[in-house]
């Protein structure tokens, strides 16, 4: 191996870890709600609002910065794909974590999801690629984290694949998902 593939792979090797400490963050986070609520799942719970979310960050998140309703300053204001494509990254009130994570969670109900989080996992911070530290995760009703593609969680190794080609290895502008579930599919790691 040459020296620059090495570096590649330990570039990718800390991608992945900090998506997982991002990832049990936010799963332990969404369970220790419902249990506080006493609740058989987030919608009981109360996790039905945008209003609902944002304090739910408050409550069991360290957050360092808010952003009403915008991404930037919060996230960068220019992400790209793995192509060079755009990704269609929809506003919304945004954090910085105290780990320095950035976390944008737009309500979306469809089917068991009920809304997805944006997550850059070092902030601001480059190189500001979708599937390297920008990913989408749907929430969906029971606590799962996924990807999405329509359907309920947990999503099939097929069906993560066929989003992330469609996705994730799309050209032009892409809706984000896919490279999560390719991740997870790989037993986080980064294989892409």
């Amino acid at each position: 191996m040459t020296v620059p593939s090495l570096m590649q792979n330990h570039q990718r090797k800390t991608y992945v870890v900090q998506l997982h400490k991002v990832y049990n963050e936010f799963s332990q986070a969404l369970l220790q709600y419902q249990t506080d609520k006493n609740a058989v799942n987030l919608t009981e719970a109360g996790l039905s609002s945008q209003g609902n979310f944002d304090a739910f960050v408050s409550d069991y998140f360290k957050t360092i910065q808010k952003c009403d309703n915008s991404l930037t300053p919060c996230f960068s204001d220019d992400y790209k794909t793995l192509n060079g494509g755009g990704v269609n990254f929809h506003n919304g009130t945004s954090y910085v974590l105290a780990n320095g994570s950035s976390i944008r969670f737009i309500l979306n109900v469809e089917g068991d999801k009920i809304g997805q989080v944006g997550i850059d996992i070092n902030g601001k911070q480059g190189p500001n690629i979708l599937g390297r530290d920008l990913f989408f995760i749907a929430v969906y009703k029971d606590g799962a984290l996924d990807d999405f593609n329509g359907g309920t969680a947990p999503l099939t190794e097929e069906l993560r694949n066929n989003v992330y080609n469609s996705d994730c290895q799309g050209s032009g502008n892409v809706s984000g998902w896919g490279c999560f579930g390719k991740i997870l599919n790989d037993n986080w790691e980064m294989t892409y």
